[in-house]
């Protein structure tokens, strides 16, 4: 099923979160040329608020919350969810416009209109479609002008950016921790509160996120449909195959390291690597004030000093083990 007025609007969406100061039907001349990636603008503002998007930088602050935006316009948007100006009547979640509310409504109502011709999977909105399709298709339209990895989303692409910006705008407000997306922010707080809301209801296993017990679901139905395409793999998440692709069959290693110049595949496993220059340890333990450089090594920890987790027990001699020993 297929909504051309309202399809048209969504897909704009997408275009707009890349760049909303373009304007490719007007007649006006665009003396301001962006020298990444060569986008002209009628006006020096357009130009200062698009470059921020290769940058990371958010230079417009929220003064009801802590959130920051990279242009002006952005900003006004999101002051609505503060106004309430577009309220849900079913929930009472706010929206930053008419459009998004609209949106929203139709969790509560089921409707999903927009249908993939490849494998019928349907969305709520047009825009949600656009962005599977490139599942099937592979288009990576954004791609990242410093190590010219390319991405599906505009989103996606700005968030990477911070990989080399080392933006972190999101802090936790227990332990002060700093995150470079949202997600991984929510994701960290169930650490402190030990939520797990979203249950399944084949097994026992429950999960922090929502998208954590859709990706645990396909356990249970052996859906693989991410197929690689250079190999007969196949994979139950997108983030599998990129994954795959990228530690199998790429050879690029983009992230070197500043101590001793060694490449990585990675940002993570850089990250992992610098600990040894550095002697980091951002691994706490949250009975007392041991800290670690490895994540196993807190584990250990938490087991031996103070009984929390699951001994591994050998069948043959009954010996204990924090970890699977190969």
């Amino acid at each position: 099923m297929y909504f051309a007025g309202e399809a048209s609007s969504e897909m704009q969406t997408e275009a707009d979160s890349n760049d909303i100061t373009e304007h490719p039907r007007d007649d006006k001349s665009r003396p301001y040329v962006c020298t990444v990636c060569d986008k002209q603008f009628a006006r020096k503002a357009w130009l200062t608020d698009h470059r921020n998007r290769h940058t990371g930088d958010n230079v417009y602050s929220c003064t009801h919350c802590e959130k920051c935006f990279t242009s002006q316009h952005y900003l006004r948007i999101h002051l609505n969810v503060h106004t309430s100006k577009f309220k849900c009547s079913e929930c009472e979640k706010c929206f930053q416009d008419k459009s998004a509310l609209t949106i929203h409504r139709r969790i509560h109502s089921g409707e999903k209109l927009f249908e993939c011709k490849v494998c019928s999977k349907r969305f709520t909105q047009a825009v949600n479609l656009v962005k599977h399709s490139r599942i099937h298709s592979g288009q990576k339209p954004y791609q990242c002008h410093m190590c010219d990895k390319a991405f599906s989303r505009s989103g996606d692409l700005n968030i990477h950016m911070r990989v080399h910006t080392g933006d972190k705008p999101y802090k936790c407000h227990v332990c002060d921790k700093a995150f470079s997306q949202s997600g991984h922010l929510n994701r960290h707080t169930s650490v402190h509160t030990g939520d797990r809301p979203y249950k399944c209801h084949v097994c026992v296993k429950a999960f922090s996120r929502s998208g954590h017990l859709n990706d645990h679901m396909s356990v249970h139905t052996g859906d693989r449909p991410f197929n690689c395409s250079l190999c007969n793999d196949s994979f139950r998440q997108q983030s599998g195959l990129y994954h795959h692709k990228r530690n199998v069959h790429s050879n690029r290693k983009p992230y070197h390291c500043p101590y001793c110049g060694k490449l990585f595949k990675t940002n993570s496993e850089l990250k992992q690597h610098v600990r040894v220059h550095t002697g980091a340890k951002p691994y706490s333990c949250r009975h007392c004030s041991e800290r670690f450089t490895w994540p196993d090594r807190l584990k250990a920890h938490l087991l031996k000093s103070h009984n929390e987790g699951t001994w591994l027990t050998c069948h043959i001699c009954q010996k204990k083990f924090t970890q699977p020993q190969w």
